[in-house]
């Protein structure tokens, strides 16, 4: 996940209204190149709103500030390569190749005749890179068919991307000035071949010129010419010689020469020449494909900009009613942003499945669905996993959402997540989000816990939930159990049992930050109250409201939490003073009045605190004054 760090506070260096990022080591206002022409006609022919970034002045502020964008690599040497894996980690971007990058010459050929080896550069780590860098891609363009067959050759795995062939891209302005110049010289004797003075090796200059020489062709060599005055050059002449040295994937100047009218005479290092729209005498078929590439180009943009996977939201009921749990609050933001919700209740009696069959038959995107279990085993927490894990059995989105029946998703972050999905990290499946955990009030919440949980992840049939492998363990009946480390809701592999790796935005220094601040550093505090506060305001994530109402919680503690645990971890405990943090006395000599003493004392004076070691009010644990307001469907139905 994206490794935001927000202590920084700057503005931003993208425009809010842009929805396309452009990034390449020089515009044609630098430069007027092949790939700088190409790549302007694109962003002429652009139909959003668009930035553009030179390669060697992109950063981690500009990624921060536009990583719900779709950003667009042209070339891209320039760019810091300590930045690759943060843009392939987090950013929905497409790649223009235009030349061969994974090697330090961007050319093989040109590797083997400095070198005097055979080019292995995509077996180096900077190869490598590249490599995984052009994986990441919602989509690549290719310059020519032999050019991406290269790649695939030596990099397979790309051909699980979207790979499109795209050609060099010429914009209106060329086709007019086309058919200006056929009308102009349309009686005009041609005479003489033109070379490409490029210094460039790649281009072969002084080879087309010894062809010249040698075939007694006149010839003019142009370079550092006016654009318009290079192709006027070209529809005056008998014949165009371009004679690369290794391959180019789609030169300009010989489509250019072509459909002005020249002979060519090329070698087998021009690679687009056999395809089908170049290799043909009806100019028409060649003119009507390369008009239609901005086209081509803008479609498949738009299919990963616009793209938009279903999204199954799923989570399991049991009581909620009773146990006053903010439910329908919960399924109901689901419902605002998911595509369906799956409710999987394990055997409420309290009113709540009722209430569920009611509200779907009013809505068709809630799919309920009933495993009823038997509470009373001995191994009955075991179960919540198992229902978590049969809820999203049932989902049929391409991207699973889950939450608990006493966590809401706030209203704020609705598109948030949608836009996540678009842009969610390509190598990995899950990944964790911000928890906003309230403590007795709106304002209040807790720092001595971990601000995040796994939450959005693809739906592949392997993840499940469950027991890690490592610490699941069998009791004498065989029946399973947990070690200590697990909620036994972990995010596991159905076969082996392991934990699904994730990413998560929580970094080593906001945990230093978190940790200074619980040991009472004022200036930790405030860093990390500005750094969580940040992370709320840009990430979608869930506010939990099980320490909301601290009576209530407390009370679930004492009839259920308390048995839920010694049933998951095999351990049994009396009712005793030493086994009881709230009070240090048995339960049945704690009172109703005793418990609301307490919820009023802790929600006062303390921010939180972890029940397994009893109350230390001396401790005065401190706590994030949250910024963002609350969910606005919060506390809106009976029994919230």
């Amino acid at each position: 996940m994206f490794n935001k760090s927000f202590f920084d506070e700057s503005s931003s260096l993208i425009s809010d209204n842009s929805e396309i990022v452009f990034v390449s080591d020089m515009f044609v206002d630098d430069y007027v190149g092949g790939a700088e022409l190409t790549t302007q006609a694109l962003i002429d022919a652009c139909p959003f709103e668009y930035d553009k970034i030179h390669a060697k002045k992109l950063n981690m502020k500009h990624l921060e500030a536009g990583f719900e964008k779709h950003w667009v690599f042209g070339n891209f040497t320039a760019v810091n390569p300590e930045l690759i894996p943060t843009i392939v980690a987090n950013m929905s971007y497409s790649v223009l190749e235009y030349d061969y990058k994974y090697c330090r010459y961007r050319s093989p050929e040109k590797h083997e005749s400095i070198e005097q080896q055979e080019c292995k550069c995509h077996d180096e780590t900077a190869g490598k890179m590249i490599s995984a860098f052009l994986y990441g891609a919602k989509s690549l363009w290719w310059m020519s068919e032999r050019q991406m067959d290269r790649y695939l050759k030596i990099f397979p795995f790309l051909a699980d991307r979207e790979n499109n062939v795209l050609s060099s891209v010429f914009d209106d302005n060329f086709f007019f000035y086309l058919k200006t110049l056929r009308e102009k010289y349309k009686e005009h004797d041609r005479k003489g071949w033109v070379v490409l003075g490029s210094a460039s090796w790649i281009k072969g200059a002084q080879e087309a010129e010894q062809w010249c020489v040698d075939n007694g062709k006149e010839y003019e060599v142009i370079w550092d010419m006016p654009y318009k005055d290079v192709l006027e050059k070209l529809v005056c002449a008998e014949g165009f010689v371009y004679l690369p040295q290794g391959g180019d994937t789609c030169p300009r100047m010989v489509i250019e020469a072509k459909l002005l009218g020249c002979a060519l005479h090329i070698n087998d290092n021009v690679e687009h020449a056999d395809e089908v729209w170049f290799d043909t005498e009806d100019l028409f078929d060649t003119e009507a494909y390369l008009y239609a590439s901005r086209a081509k180009f803008w479609s498949g943009i738009k299919h990963a900009v616009n793209w938009s996977p279903k999204l199954s939201g799923y989570t399991t009921t049991l009581n909620c009613i009773r146990h006053k749990y903010p439910w329908q609050s919960s399924i109901q933001s689901m419902l605002d942003f998911c595509d369906e919700v799956v409710v999987m209740d394990g055997g409420s009696d309290d009113g709540t499945w009722e209430k569920l069959e009611e509200w779907s038959g009013s809505e068709d995107r809630l799919n309920i669905e009933r495993v009823v279990r038997d509470w009373t085993h001995p191994r009955f927490a075991v179960f919540d996993g198992l229902q978590k894990a049969e809820a999203r059995k049932r989902c049929t989105g391409e991207f699973c959402w889950q939450q608990d029946a006493d966590e809401v998703v706030h209203e704020d972050d609705y598109q948030k997540i949608r836009n996540l999905i678009r842009s969610f990290p390509s190598q990995v499946d899950l990944v964790s989000l911000p928890v906003v955990e309230y403590w007795g009030k709106n304002n209040k919440v807790r720092m001595d816990v971990n601000p995040w949980k796994w939450r959005l992840s693809r739906h592949k049939p392997h993840i499940t939930h469950g027991i890690p492998k490592q610490l699941r363990m069998t009791d004498e009946s065989g029946d399973v159990y947990a070690s200590p480390g697990t909620d036994g809701c972990d995010y596991i592999h159905l076969q082996t049992g392991e934990v699904i790796a994730h990413a998560s935005f929580y970094n080593s220094e906001a945990h230093t930050l978190r940790i200074h601040a619980l040991k009472g550093s004022e200036d930790a505090l405030n860093e990390y109250s500005k750094w969580f506060n940040r992370c709320v305001e840009l990430l979608p994530g869930i506010h939990h409201y099980s320490w909301h109402d601290l009576g209530r919680k407390i009370r679930t503690y004492r009839d259920y939490w308390s048995k839920h645990w010694q049933s998951l971890y095999n351990i049994e405990q009396e009712d005793l003073p030493e086994n009881n943090m709230f009070f240090q006395r048995s339960w049945t000599d704690v009172t109703d009045s005793d418990i609301d003493k307490l919820a009023s004392k802790l929600e006062e004076e303390m921010g939180g605190w972890i029940f397994h070691e009893p109350i230390d009010f001396s401790k005065n644990t401190p706590y994030i004054n949250i910024t963002t307001q609350p969910p606005k469907i919060m506390l809106s139905e009976d029994g919230a």
